[in-house]
């Protein structure tokens, strides 16, 4: 099977009365974010709602449509996370439809950032702590791409309802359980089905990759200690069928989530055996890893991708120095790290 097949545009019934409905992504590797219509009287319920492109509308018109429904027929967005290819299009509809939107109350800071004029742009925020993490001539070539594509603050609104902490979220049909999941950014949350043994993941536990950890403006400290905490703790609970954000239905949410685990156990002895053999700055060890699971060198990926890889390590290396495994020092701005 086609590894994409998945991002068709083709409406699935994954569960009685729930669609996943795939949403084009503009140039992005993920091709696309699949977003859940939940059937209730009078509407509909979608878990996280796409990137505000007009492809993405259309698209989510058109598969609504063989549900008999429309835009205006979403009453309500819970959404995972803040990232634009979660939030926006909610934010869009809501202004043409008045449909409520839900969001973790741990994305407050980075959403007060990105409608705070005064603020850097993200992504020129992200250049300045790549030169700290020793990636100075990649931050040049990110900000040559800032200027190339300037930010657009207008897709950004704060929601209706902050979901805070570990709360019920009552349906007609069912009542979801909002559980927060801070690693991929500091107020992602799930929403588990206990009756019918389904979890809406959105990017926490994925079927393929792994999710970025602490790509935001406001990350938090020790995102992927955050992270790996969030996953045990999804691992304490009865086994569900994953419904992820991006990539195919499965079966076991234990399942991959034992492999997310494992795989992070083993950067991070990578990271290590990175730092014993010369590495010194967060580049240094990107750079002497193998990427995505093809095992790429570093210099293959685009910038973007060099980005996250730079800033995934930098997590790795911000939990290291927390265990006691390294130990860091600044130099001119720069952080340092060394075998403790």
């Amino acid at each position: 099977m086609d590894r994409y097949s998945w991002a068709e545009p083709v409406v699935e019934e994954v569960h009685p009365g729930i669609h996943r409905i795939p949403l084009p992504l503009p140039n992005d590797g993920l091709r696309a974010v699949n977003v859940y219509a939940i059937e209730q009287p009078g509407g509909l319920v979608l878990v996280d709602a796409g990137w505000s492109v007009p492809e993405s509308e259309r698209q989510l018109e058109m598969l609504l449509g063989q549900l008999g429904a429309g835009l205006g027929d979403v009453k309500r967005f819970l959404v995972t996370h803040v990232h634009r290819d979660h939030y926006t299009q909610a934010v869009a509809l809501r202004r043409r439809f008045g449909a409520t939107i839900a969001l973790g109350r741990g994305e407050q800071p980075a959403l007060e950032r990105l409608l705070n004029t005064g603020a850097l742009p993200a992504r020129e925020h992200r250049a300045r702590g790549l030169r700290q993490l020793g990636a100075a001539a990649l931050a040049d070539e990110l900000e040559q791409r800032i200027q190339d594509n300037p930010d657009s603050p207008g897709v950004w609104e704060m929601p209706d309802e902050w979901i805070d902490g570990e709360v019920d979220v009552p349906l007609a049909t069912t009542t979801l359980r909002a559980l927060p999941t801070p690693g991929h950014t500091p107020g992602h949350v799930v929403f588990h089905d206990p009756a019918e043994r389904l979890l809406f993941a959105g990017d926490h536990v994925l079927p393929t990759i792994t999710p970025s950890i602490g790509l935001t403006t406001d990350p938090g400290p020790l995102p992927l200690g955050a992270f790996l905490t969030s996953l045990r703790m999804v691992r304490t609970m009865p086994d569900a069928r994953l419904l992820p954000a991006h990539g195919p239905v499965t079966d076991s949410v234990h399942a991959r989530v034992d492999e997310l685990l494992e795989h992070h156990a083993e950067r991070l002895d990578a990271a290590v055996a990175a730092v014993t053999a010369g590495a010194d700055t967060a580049y240094q060890v990107a750079r002497a890893l193998p990427w995505t699971r093809r095992a790429r060198p570093f210099d293959d990926l685009d910038v973007f991708n060099r980005m996250l890889a730079t800033s995934e390590t930098a997590a790795h290396l911000d939990l290291l120095v927390a265990q006691g495994r390294l130990r860091e020092q600044r130099i001119d701005d720069v952080i340092h790290v060394a075998e403790a």
